[in-house]
């Protein structure tokens, strides 16, 4: 099992990341959801709440300069799920679930993001903490290899998560030019009790440069309160 905070810290562009797991001692369905950015216009974003849920929002409005990727619900809660990912997929999920779809027959409606020569995957996960009890879903959408006339679509489904493990998927591999795709299942990393201490590692072991902001959930698996932090670079 891998420490999260070595992954991040050992990337200097790992772009955004989902992590969801379970605290070491059973109680807490985690997650955690951070977005990075090399242009200024990535970098000039922030976390605000919304609903249960948070989006994102343009720090400095007049300097936004193309909305389209980079503005959007990275997570929303409905019911007794809690959908997360890394672009307006979250709606997908959340309007097609809504109608009786599962999370994965929700993305087959959609693919990777359209930009070249990156095709950045769509990362996108459910957790469903429900009657005591907890599971998740993660998936990624990605082009073949760089080739966009293929979606590679890929489901992970977690049904009775170990207490202290975790999940973690991010867009790319590492920095690159383009940038190469996240490779492989989600990396198995070690969970931590307290949410300020994951949150404070998670944030300091993020590339200084590049990070932008980072949301962290904690969800009592037997009552659904839950407890959240949101950190900005922009202030």
């Amino acid at each position: 099992m891998k420490s999260l905070f070595d992954e991040v810290a050992n990337n200097a562009y790992p772009g955004r990341g989902i992590v969801i797991g379970t605290s070491p001692d059973g109680t807490k369905a985690i997650t955690g959801y951070f977005i990075m950015g090399r242009s200024e216009n990535s970098r000039n974003r922030i976390f605000v709440e919304e609903g249960e849920g948070i989006r994102t929002e343009a720090f400095d409005p007049a300097k936004l300069e193309d909305p389209s990727l980079i503005i959007y619900a990275p997570v929303r809660v409905r019911g007794n799920d809690t959908i997360v990912t890394n672009g307006d997929q979250t709606d997908t999920v959340y309007d097609l679930m809504a109608e009786g779809k599962t999370f994965e027959e929700a993305l087959r409606t959609r693919e990777f993001e359209p930009d070249a020569p990156n095709y950045t995957p769509r990362i996108s996960s459910v957790m469903h903490v429900a009657d005591g009890k907890f599971s998740y879903e993660m998936s990624i959408l990605k082009s073949d290899n760089g080739n966009p006339d293929c979606c590679n679509r890929y489901t992970f489904s977690y049904d009775k998560p170990v207490a202290g493990e975790g999940r973690f998927i991010h867009t790319y591999k590492h920095d690159g030019n383009p940038l190469p795709s996240f490779d492989g299942e989600p990396t198995l990393v070690e969970m931590v009790e307290d949410i300020n201490e994951f949150t404070e590692k998670l944030w300091d072991n993020l590339n200084g440069e590049n990070k932008v902001s980072l949301f962290v959930r904690y969800i009592d698996i037997k009552t659904g309160e839950y407890e959240t932090k949101i950190v900005n670079k922009n202030k």
